[in-house]
């Protein structure tokens, strides 16, 4: 008589790594083209923020906690967090639900988010070079965020938009390398 200990099940699902790369990534790409100067921040980057950098990133999280992913569960569900609580920051206080964040409250937010992005990017030091480009480069953007609102520097924010922009494409890079070379049952992308 066979026991439970015996049976293995075999996990047929989607890898939810791509959903959650590209909610990030897309979401990332159009915040810092503002932080870049280049459009103002609008109801675009935060309805993208809400929806895709937020609640995808959180479906993509627990579809990592059930195909039992520690890194990937808490690295999306804490990131699509993370876009919910800056729209948040952002529309509370145009509500009048609550005051605007003081200047020093969001350098402590961001220098809190970059500490917590380093702790992730040691975790990326055991996965592939795609995400520790991506984890490398947020780490980064987090703390020239925090430097730019801290001094108040206007180009450590622009360099920090470009910064970001490129995490974000980055991001983006490891999501489709994912599909595609899942589609294609081969690496058409290097990860």
């Amino acid at each position: 008589m066979e026991t439970n200990q015996n049976i293995k099940l075999i996990d047929s699902t989607a890898n939810p790594a791509p959903l959650g790369l590209l909610g990030f990534g897309m979401t990332t790409v159009l915040l810092n083209l503002h932080n870049a100067g280049i459009y103002p921040l609008g109801s675009m980057i935060l309805a993208m923020g809400i929806f895709y950098g937020g609640m995808a990133q959180i479906i993509a999280g627990i579809m990592e906690w059930k195909k039992n992913n520690t890194f990937g569960a808490t690295a999306f569900t804490s990131y699509g967090a993370f876009w919910l609580t800056l729209v948040g920051l952002l529309v509370l206080p145009k509500l009048g639900w609550a005051d605007a964040a003081t200047n020093s409250a969001m350098v402590a937010y961001l220098f809190m988010w970059g500490l917590f992005t380093l702790c992730m990017f040691i975790g990326t030091l055991k996965l592939n070079r795609a995400l520790q480009f991506v984890f490398g480069s947020l780490t980064i953007l987090f703390f020239l965020l925090a430097i730019g609102d801290a001094t108040g520097s206007a180009t450590v924010t622009r360099i920090a938009g470009i910064e970001g922009i490129i995490c974000g494409l980055s991001a983006i890079y490891t999501a489709v390398a994912q599909i595609l070379n899942e589609v294609y049952k081969k690496t058409v992308l290097p990860l």
